[in-house]
């Protein structure tokens, strides 16, 4: 399954940077030794707090985050939702006709903001096993249902115009808000830029040769490929920035390449990281005078394990903000001003 991810092209030149705020919560059942809630925020890809149903205390995950918000009240807060999304869990078993088995709920909202055009841009989405099952389009106002068993959920929560209300006005005003608050106490963290460390790995000689770059920061990243001093990008596979746990990111992109071809085309992998202006190059030679590492142990550890920033939380495939289709109707203050999500 998917995250969602921003691709920003011509990261080293100069642009404008989008910050953005988005909370990540997961009610699920039938997962041994996973929790039952699970709630994450996020700014600019770095976790802020994580609040679960075991501990159910909401902890800081970054220093320049104390003092910014009432915790009590945000612990409280996510109490009220670990008990909505208990009782969503088994709607939606209920509307699928499941009686047992590993379902999940998952729920992501939030905004993003273009710090020199102004322009905003907000989300509150709802996944149901790792499907789009509902969204709020800012546009209308209104709930796009993707599913016959969502109707129920639109045509509920699409009456209740003091909910869609409040919605409109959280993202369109309260998280942008809070956003820029977050942006003005952490600048020093979340303004920063780390160079990444690059390497070429390849399981076998007929394997794809794939470039990992890691330990960079801000997560606005280029990882592409060249061919004789020219873009490449037939047979190029591109993978998705993903959270290292010291709050840095990593990212892969993967050639697949005879080596034939690699003893008569000079191949490279560039890696971008917005901010900084130095391209990080290396250069794949014939494999007669290999300089790939071989992918073994802990390097298989690395490529093959999602760092938990979203803490194990499968987030759900979204193929993108205006690609939910409605199905037929025939059939706290920095989160959501302190009020507790409502049953599906």
């Amino acid at each position: 399954m998917k995250s969602f991810i921003i691709l920003l092209l011509g990261i080293n030149a100069a642009s404008a940077v989008t910050h953005s705020l988005k909370y990540f919560y997961t009610g699920s059942t039938g997962i041994e030794g996973f929790p039952q809630f699970v709630a994450v925020g996020i700014v600019d890809g770095m976790q802020i707090d994580y609040f679960d149903s075991v501990s159910e205390k909401n902890v800081l995950k970054q220093s320049w985050m104390e003092g910014v918000r009432d915790e009590k009240m945000i612990t409280n807060t996510r109490k009220g939702n670990q008990q909505t999304f208990k009782a969503n869990v088994e709607i939606g078993m209920q509307r699928f006709n499941q009686t047992t088995g590993v379902h999940i709920v998952q729920r992501m909202y939030g905004c993003e903001w273009d710090d020199e055009a102004g322009v905003t841009e907000g989300f509150n989405q709802y996944g149901y096993d790792g499907e789009d099952f509902i969204a709020f389009d800012l546009k209308t106002t209104k709930w796009i249902a993707p599913t016959p068993q969502a109707v129920i959920t639109k045509l509920k929560w699409d009456s209740n115009t003091a909910y869609t209300e409040n919605w409109n006005n959280y993202l369109t005003q309260t998280c942008i808000e809070w956003l820029k608050k977050y942006v003005d106490y952490g600048k020093s963290t979340l303004m920063r830029t780390v160079p990444p460390s690059v390497s070429l790995l390849q399981k076998a000689p007929s394997s794809p040769v794939t470039c990992h770059a890691t330990g960079f920061y801000p997560r606005d990243v280029m990882v592409s490929w060249q061919k004789d001093g020219q873009d490449h990008h037939e047979d190029v596979e591109y993978g998705e920035t993903l959270p290292n746990d010291d709050g840095t990111f990593q990212k892969s992109s993967h050639l697949t390449v005879t080596p034939e071809d690699r003893k008569n085309s000079k191949y490279q992998c560039v890696v971008q990281v917005k901010g900084i202006k130095k391209d990080f190059i290396e250069v794949l030679t014939d494999p007669d005078a290999a300089n790939v590492v071989p992918i073994i142990g802990g390097v298989v550890a690395l490529l093959l394990v999602v760092v938990a920033v979203v803490v194990g939380v499968v987030i759900w495939r979204k193929r993108s903000k205006k690609g939910f289709v409605p199905a037929s109707t025939s059939d706290t203050d920095s989160e959501n001003s302190g009020k507790a999500a409502p049953q599906i």
